[in-house]
């Protein structure tokens, strides 16, 4: 068996280039002259853009793919000559990681041993390690359909490190948990590389994970930008990053946006009640941030310096690499009237069961024109069953609801004409082209003639879809088929938009581009009712309601629910550690926070 020369790294790229064909299209090209190494022992982060060249390269490490030129070197074996050598030593975990349904974690563990040929003593030393470092323990006899997305997850680690493997190749391994689970991941991944000494390569949509590695390496269509340490990119900020308290009667959300559409704002997102803004070049002496082309943003508003951190250099490195696009704030043929005082939904009571399991238990909030309301919890806490039941979907077993005006239960096909949804899986039909899905959706809902042709039109040229018109939906990087299917949820101007966990895995431009077409829809009167797993996300929103367990454990504004994690240890808590501390006190079998809505369950 061949083996790496002492001290050298444990992955080594060089001139990788790698062509993917296409259906009607010229190929892709997924890498182009890629050189980068990941050290032995080191937590190495992958990142950049959809369609960067990530999951290609993860792919060519294990020996899944051939590159047509450059070479990848495996722990000192070519993985070209010899995939197998490399494969009998490393483990991979790709996105979609292939766990058996109908089969018990148990089960699950035991198939992988098989297929790795690990013996009966082995397995005996290595099952409750396994089981200790995920806390599936107790869960051994349920069946892996039955598991949260975040304990599928963990299962997934666990029957990936069912040997022990030299290097550990991880393709986004928290996309879709919930911060707590995605907490739980990163703490194991930890001990394995602080505590083993495990080698681990892994592609990540979220900056802050990228943060906490040893090393990371930015691709951007199939570039190498930067590799080196996190400070590294964060440096690339130095005297560009600030933060800005949002005038009185204005709101971070309409502050970010401003700030977004101007060309010397690099970045901008809110945060804890502010704004954290990039600026496009560094401040000189004889400028401030009050004195710049985002005068009329910031009038008025205080200003503060802060040090920089990964994200800010990154979305300076995109800039900088790439043209710069600016989302196109969605413009609606017909505004809805302001907020009014009667909620255009109203959930109260609500319950549904499934025999003898609830799944929603109980809970209320209302919800008003023009707002953008945030459903958060854990995976499995009874979102998607609720966000089911409010689209007219699933019946309730008990309470009130009202949408739109009407009795869900009882009139739920009116209610549902005046409602648009995404689904947490995309709800587009892969084969088909963008511009056959939008025909296909705006006859679905009743739309004909011309004006099934202008509002096709409309969703062309405010998704800005047209360069992709013939392009099948399978083949649109992640960030276009996230903007086709609220372009077909938006065919028949609804007035309530329901969105499922529609950023989950997107990288940080998709979710700025979503995010700034959100906020103009909901300051034209668009009521959206958003579930995200990414806490950023909750920022946004004016109210927010965390559940679990089927239960509403808490809800008000971002700012009233961060309240609920002050203390002396934590002065400034994020909506990440808000959630957490909300989560387990219930959990704990403490009495839940007090809720900071009336309307609260």
């Amino acid at each position: 068996m061949s083996a790496a020369a002492p001290g050298a790294p444990a992955v080594v790229a060089q001139g990788l280039r790698k062509l993917f064909a296409r259906d009607r299209e010229a190929p892709v090209c997924a890498l182009d002259g890629v050189s980068l190494e990941a050290s032995h022992g080191e937590l190495t982060a992958l990142v950049g853009p959809d369609g960067a060249g990530k999951t290609t390269l993860m792919r060519l490490a294990a020996g899944l793919l051939r590159a047509d030129s450059g070479s990848v070197t495996v722990l000192g074996v070519d993985v070209a000559a010899d995939p197998q050598q490399v494969q009998d030593r490393i483990s991979y975990m790709p996105q979609r990681f292939g766990l058996y349904d109908d089969l018990t974690v148990a089960e699950n563990l035991n198939l992988y041993a098989d297929l790795h040929g690990v013996s009966a003593a082995e397995r005996a030393q290595r099952y409750p390690e396994l089981m200790e470092m995920t806390a599936l323990g107790p869960f051994q006899a349920r069946l892996a359909g039955q598991l949260s997305g975040g304990m599928k997850q963990k299962l997934g680690l666990a029957c990936t490190l069912v040997r022990s493997p030299e290097l550990l190749l991880l393709d986004e391994p928290t996309v879709g948990v919930d911060p707590l689970s995605r907490r739980e991941l990163w703490d194991i991944v930890h001990r394995l590389v602080t505590d083993r000494g495990l080698t681990v390569l892994l592609c990540t949509a979220y900056l802050d994970e990228a943060e906490r590695c040893s090393r990371v390496i930015m691709l951007h269509q199939g570039h190498v930008l930067s590799q080196g340490t996190p400070q590294k990119v964060a440096d690339e900020a130095t005297g560009r990053s600030f933060v800005a308290m949002p005038a009185a009667g204005q709101s971070a959300r309409s502050l970010q946006a401003r700030l977004l559409d101007r060309p010397d704002i690099v970045d901008a997102v809110p945060e804890g009640g502010r704004v954290r803004f990039v600026r496009g070049a560094p401040l000189t002496d004889a400028s401030s941030p009050q004195h710049s082309a985002a005068d009329d943003a910031l009038h008025e508003v205080t200003v503060n310096p802060v040090p920089p951190r990964f994200e800010d250099g990154f979305m300076i490195l995109l800039e900088a690499h790439s043209a710069r696009e600016h989302s196109k704030p969605i413009a609606i043929a017909h505004p809805f009237a302001q907020r009014e005082e009667e909620p255009v939904v109203r959930v109260q009571q609500l319950v549904r069961k499934f025999g003898a399991f609830t799944a929603v238990d109980r809970i209320s909030f209302d919800v008003h024109r023009g707002e953008i309301f945030g459903l958060l919890g854990p995976n499995g806490a009874g979102k998607t069953t609720t966000f089911r039941m409010l689209c007219g979907l699933l019946a309730p077993s008990g309470g009130e609801l009202r949408v739109a005006g009407a009795n869900v239960r009882k009139t739920s096909a009116s209610a549902r004409a005046k409602l648009g949804y995404v689904a947490q899986k995309f709800s587009l039909y892969g084969p088909l082209s963008v511009t056959e899905n939008l025909e296909f959706f705006a006859s679905a809902y009743g739309l004909r003639g011309e004006r099934k042709r202008a509002r096709i039109g409309w969703a062309m040229e405010q998704f800005e879809l047209g360069a992709h018109a013939r392009t099948t939906s399978a083949q649109l990087p992640g960030g276009y088929k996230q903007r086709l299917a609220m372009a077909a949820a938006l065919l028949h101007e609804p007035e309530i938009l329901f969105l499922d966990e529609p950023t989950s895995g997107a990288d940080p431009l998709a979710r700025r581009s979503f995010w700034r077409r959100i906020t103009a829809l909901a300051e034209q009167g668009v009521t959206i009712i958003v579930t995200t797993h990414f806490m950023q996300e909750a920022e946004y929103c004016d109210h927010v309601a965390i559940m679990d367990a089927g239960r509403v454990l808490a809800q008000g504004s971002p700012a009233e629910v961060r309240e609920l994690a002050r203390s002396g240890a934590r002065p400034e808590p994020s909506m990440d550690d808000a959630f957490i501390a909300v989560v387990e006190q219930a959990r704990g079998h403490q009495a839940p926070p007090a809720s900071v809505s009336p309307a609260a369950a």
